[in-house]
């Protein structure tokens, strides 16, 4: 069984497609094991090798995809966000005991400022434009020291990521390789993912979901993924004209700008039948996934990751079975329970979910306080401990009922803001919302939520929460609906739920 990423690009034919982008000839998989190959020369070279971290700062396209995928064939490879700021980038380099960092050749910006404070050795990734999608050489400005030259191993760290908390100092989460290889099978499995399937993708390549969802799980099948320079609904379905693929996969927000434009492009949507669309990284309302399986013609497979299990853990499947709206699916790898919220122990309740298996990591990095609060011994397994609050129903569907910190506690009474979510999302006005927690002087918390209204829609506070007070109880009903032109975003695409009311100035509370 293939435990590390090198090991799962071995077994595909040279000639079968692995990259494509806009404009760009397809680098085969031949192709991808000799520019492997080539990385790995060029990082030994440059003093690079097993154990050692490398930062990658690259923007989202066949390039990135190349690169994590090949480095992490050599070293522990450091995703990041190219959008952050100098500060940003020289807490992450430094957090992470970076050795190197590659970026473009023309890069002059704040990653490279703070590489150079941190003396770190600046390795120039110049792509080849003429060549095959992802075609690139490495060029490093000078000698990182010596390399360990030998090939990582199944428990060699391939991969690390932060964690997007709300704490005021990320936790470093460690991927092993065969954390990864553990699941892109089990991703592929749960997609039946075959040679003839094609991903697009739109998603961040910093970010888990595309670098495993659409990357390592399409790889691991020998399909093929074809590598948008980011998201843009605007050309959404040109690329898909063009890319000609067999799924997608992307965050709610997407879908719903895809769902925004996709009647002015339904001869596209005919031309171009998905075998099914994937939804992750956040909660998809019901009424979202219904809309999305009428427009496409083609089963919505929700499913539900975080970094800490690398990416998957369970997810609706493909039909005969039912895809359940607001459900988050079956098991799919991990085995997943529900635990009690306190204490160390399995419940059939509901609780907090936890997870156990070969894709969670083992722990994270220098943070013995979170590991304490995050693992558990039960039943001898290791859990992890998701922090969403869920339960199953008789059918072993997962549906999450809320984020155990995003819980609004409203005068002792709990609301689920996932549940408030679902009711307006089908309000016909309503293109998008977020139901957070506003400060209340007397309850603790109240119910609010903000929305983006449909292009040519109207409606107002009044109407929305009069909608709202037909199908939830009244302790549910946001007390403020906030009607803006777009709602805060993460740097992943997700909805920011917690710290919202501060965002839009209204943590002073209900009166503010």
């Amino acid at each position: 069984m293939e435990q590390t990423i090198g090991a799962l690009l071995q077994a595909h034919e040279a000639e079968a497609p692995a990259f494509g982008a806009p404009g760009r000839d397809w680098q085969s998989y031949g192709g991808l094991r000799d520019l492997s190959a080539g990385v790995a020369a060029s990082l030994h070279a440059a003093g690079v090798g097993r154990g050692d971290r490398v930062a990658i700062v690259l923007p989202n396209g066949p390039e990135m995809a190349a690169a994590f995928v090949t480095v992490a064939q050599v070293a522990t490879t450091c995703p990041l966000n190219p959008a952050y700021k100098e500060d940003e980038f020289a807490f992450y380099l430094e957090d992470l005991k970076a050795k190197a960092i590659i970026l473009l050749d023309s890069e002059e910006g704040p990653a490279l400022a703070a590489a150079r404070k941190l003396d770190l050795t600046v390795i120039r990734l110049t792509p080849e434009a003429d060549r095959a999608a992802g075609a690139f050489t490495l060029t490093p400005e000078r000698s990182a020291g010596t390399a360990d030259p030998a090939a990582p191993g199944a428990d060699d760290v391939a991969l690390i990521l932060h964690t997007s908390g709300t704490t005021s100092r990320p936790k470093i989460v460690p991927l092993l390789q065969s954390n990864l290889a553990a699941s892109a099978r089990n991703i592929g499995t749960s997609l039946a993912l075959t040679p003839a399937d094609r991903c697009l993708n739109v998603m961040p390549l910093f970010h888990i979901h595309g670098l495993i969802a659409a990357v390592s799980a399409t790889l691991a099948a020998g399909g093929s993924v074809w590598c948008a320079p980011g998201f843009d609904a605007l050309k959404f379905f040109g690329w898909m004209k063009e890319a000609r693929p067999t799924w997608y996969t992307a965050v709610p927000t997407m879908h719903q700008a895809i769902l925004a434009r996709a009647a002015r492009n339904a001869e596209t949507i005919a031309e171009v039948p998905l075998r099914f669309l994937r939804s992750s990284s956040a909660s998809l309302p019901g009424p979202v996934m219904e809309q999305l399986a009428q427009t496409f013609d083609a089963p919505v497979i929700e499913g539900y990751g975080m970094t800490e299990a690398t990416h998957q853990m369970a997810s609706n499947p493909l039909p005969p079975r039912a895809q359940k709206p607001g459900s988050v699916g079956v098991e799919a790898g991990p085995l997943v329970r529900i635990a009690h919220e306190a204490e160390d122990r399995l419940i059939e309740d509901t609780g907090e979910v936890v997870i156990s298996g070969p894709n969670v990591t083992p722990g994270y990095e220098g943070n013995p306080e979170a590991n304490a609060k995050s693992f558990f011994e039960a039943e001898g397994k290791r859990w992890f401990r998701t922090g969403d609050q869920g339960q199953f129903d008789n059918e072993g569907y997962l549906t999450l009922t809320g984020r155990l910190k995003e819980i609004i506690n409203r005068g002792g009474e709990k609301v689920s803001p996932l549940e408030v979510d679902g009711v307006l999302s089908a309000h016909p006005a309503i293109a998008q919302v977020v139901t957070f927690a506003l400060p209340h002087p007397k309850l603790g918390e109240e119910v609010a939520a903000a929305v983006v209204l449909r292009e040519g829609a109207e409606a107002d506070e009044a109407a929305i929460r009069a909608f709202a007070g037909e199908r939830l109880a009244a302790f549910k009903v946001p007390r403020k609906v906030v009607i803006l032109d777009e709602i805060p975003k993460g740097a992943t695409g997700k909805l920011q739920r917690i710290g919202l009311a501060e965002k839009l100035g209204l943590a002073g509370g209900v009166g503010a």
